[in-house]
């Protein structure tokens, strides 16, 4: 037995859409499978969390997802084509308040808690580094780089390395990635 599931096994798990080629490894705990839609020759690596919330998680092609990566909330996850989480990269699409004017946890009831949820958006050719921190409501706009226990909220510059706790830009990033991109879709 391989440790990714196999193309029949992936079908009966009950995606929105599943492309060619997915690796999804056994060992990756899904919730809400009818909520996810994964793209062609995408990998997830062992001990992740694919948690969706009623909104959904996106993750498009070529998209690599490493071991112990965490994607929950209520609101959309979106992963576009060629973006890359590093090991232990955290996305989040809701928070609780934590002021203190809320209860706070899961076992608590919705009308008691003061639970944020917003979008999250990781761009084409986005990497993001080990151990980092997505908040609800960032954008990692496409070509961006997301430097190794970084703490993303807002939006990020296009083509740009961010790094920091909360990411700031440091310096552009090269763009050749983009015409590689072409030459590599050309020949699918």
């Amino acid at each position: 037995m391989t440790s990714f599931y196999t193309d029949e096994e992936l079908a009966e798990v009950g995606f929105t859409s599943l492309g060619r080629n997915v690796k999804l490894s056994r060992r990756t705990a899904i919730y809400g499978a009818g909520r996810i839609s994964i793209g062609d020759n995408s990998r997830i690596d062992d001990f992740c969390v694919l948690s969706a919330g009623d909104d959904g998680i996106s993750i498009g092609r070529h998209v690599h997802v490493a071991a112990m990566c965490l994607l929950f909330g209520r609101a959309k996850i979106t992963l576009d084509d060629f973006s890359g989480l590093s090991g232990r990269v955290s996305v989040y699409s809701s928070s609780d308040d934590y002021s203190g004017q809320f209860m706070t946890n899961p076992t608590v009831p919705d009308e008691l808690t003061g639970v944020e949820s917003h979008a999250v958006r990781i761009g084409k050719h986005v990497i993001v580094g080990a151990g980092s921190v997505i908040l609800p409501g960032a954008v990692c706009n496409d070509g961006c780089a997301v430097g190794a226990l970084s703490l993303v909220k807002g939006v990020l510059a296009e083509n740009f390395l961010h790094s920091g706790t909360p990411a700031r830009p440091i310096r552009e990033r090269r763009t050749e990635m983009f015409d590689l991109e072409k030459k590599l879709l050309s020949h699918e």
